[in-house]
């Protein structure tokens, strides 16, 4: 085989996996929109629902809706005060059991910080050796001149 017939092989395939493809969401755009055509969406009169013509429906709505909000937070209060207990227990253990790798681990980050820190003031220092010594220069002729007027 030479060049030549590969690069046309594979342009055929390519081909082929293009039009394979192509066929594919052709089919799936059909199939999404025949699925759409066949829901209908419930239309609703939020008008009509809650106020059904007046203020004294819409508020008995509103204490309706209140009500079943209170009484479904109400049943499920045991369940959900369960699961924070639960998930809470679970923590505890977890940090029980591995206590000892909590504290190697901070160990060593403490460490490995403080080796950095140390690095870093001391690459400061090199720095600004020369600012850092006349500014201590000048506090101390300061606190000298402050020392002698005072006597």
């Amino acid at each position: 085989m030479n060049l030549d017939d590969l690069k046309q092989r594979r342009e055929e395939n390519i081909r082929l996996h293009k039009e394979k493809k192509k066929a594919y969401y052709i089919k799936k755009k059909l199939a999404s929109a025949s699925h759409n055509n066949e829901i209908k969406h419930k239309f609703i009169d939020y008008e009509q629902e809650l106020f059904g013509g007046d203020n004294i429906s819409f508020a008995a709505k509103i204490k309706e809706i209140a009500q079943k909000q209170k009484s479904h937070i109400q049943d499920r209060e045991e369940i959900i005060v369960a699961k924070i207990e639960e998930y809470r227990n679970k923590k505890k253990d977890y940090y029980l059991e591995n206590k000892d790798k909590r504290l190697q681990y901070d160990k060593d980050y403490r460490i490995k910080k403080k080796e950095d820190l140390k690095n870093y003031r001391k690459s400061y220092y090199e720095k600004n050796k020369t600012k850092i010594l006349n500014k201590q220069k000048d506090h101390r002729r300061n606190m000298k001149e402050i020392v002698s007027d005072d006597i």
